[in-house]
């Protein structure tokens, strides 16, 4: 008499179905780099245009850089959707603000104000790293920088996004002059005193760089100016010498009047210089 063959136990439950993990995330990096760097009378937030997931361009048109009223301008990098439903709650709650109290909030009001409404969003943060930039109350450049659930501290100047490990080096040579040692002829400045053309210049120069070393860096560059505005009396010139606030920016630079924000603008407070990167 045959007796038909027994399965082991250890093959039996090889056959058991098991279950089949999916992992899902909410977020995605879409690479593209900012940085701010604030002078004596004014600040420059800077971003490229470039908008990819891994090695796909997704847009070689995505603004980074949002300008918030005459004393303040956003940058933020990250995962576009929430920076762009971030910037739009920024954005709503200075239009609250404007009309309880018939005033602009100053730039380190809003340096708090975002600051709170990150931290209130930990648990399911905003993934996007925040760098504001303007003019403080006492008409000096200052920058803000945050991390995605709040953190933030005032600064010199700060990079941020996929190019940052060779931005910053380079910002904390130039700006902050770390690793920098006096001569004679030459005493090291205080971080924070270059004029408008050497910020630009910097500026362009950093993005240069990480255009060539990163793929996710590219397309185009928006840096804009925020300044005092001139004091009455007092005509557009194109001295070195003169004070930010009366420098012709659109002769000098090429700068045109930045858009969005609040409606109330003061004409030539916050320009925009826009300029060509590499494509590839």
């Amino acid at each position: 008499m045959m007796h038909a063959p027994q399965r082991s136990q250890a093959s039996a439950s090889q056959s058991v179905a098991t279950p089949t993990g999916h992992q899902f995330s909410p977020y995605d990096s879409n690479g593209g780099s900012i940085l701010a760097i604030a002078g004596p009378d004014f600040c420059v937030v800077a971003g490229d245009t470039r908008q990819s997931t891994g090695y796909n361009i997704q847009t070689r048109y995505k603004p980074k850089v949002f300008r918030l009223n005459d004393k303040a301008t956003l940058a933020t990098n990250g995962f576009s959707a929430d920076a762009e439903a971030l910037v739009d709650r920024i954005k709503q709650r200075l239009v609250m603000y404007r009309h309880n109290h018939g005033t602009h909030m100053s730039l380190s009001a809003i340096a708090r104000m975002v600051s709170t409404m990150l931290y209130g969003k930990r648990f399911f943060p905003y993934y996007v790293y925040n760098i504001l930039g303007g003019v403080d109350e006492d008409g000096k450049g200052a920058v803000y920088s945050f991390d995605p659930v709040g953190s933030y501290e005032r600064e010199h100047c700060r990079a941020a996004g996929a190019a940052q490990s060779l931005l910053q080096p380079f910002l904390d040579n130039q700006i902050n002059f770390k690793n920098q040692h006096p001569t004679p002829n030459r005493p090291i400045p205080e971080p924070g005193s270059y004029d408008l053309a050497t910020v630009l210049r910097i500026t362009m120069d950093s993005f240069s760089g990480a255009t060539e070393r990163h793929i996710e860096v590219g397309d185009g560059l928006e840096m804009f100016i925020v300044r005092n505005a001139p004091a009455e009396g007092e005509a557009a010139s194109s001295s070195e010498g003169a004070k930010t606030a009366n420098l012709d920016l659109a002769s000098l630079f090429g700068a045109v009047e930045a858009q969005g924000g609040e409606d109330e603008q003061t004409q030539g407070v916050t320009m925009v210089v826009r300029k060509e990167l590499k494509k590839d």
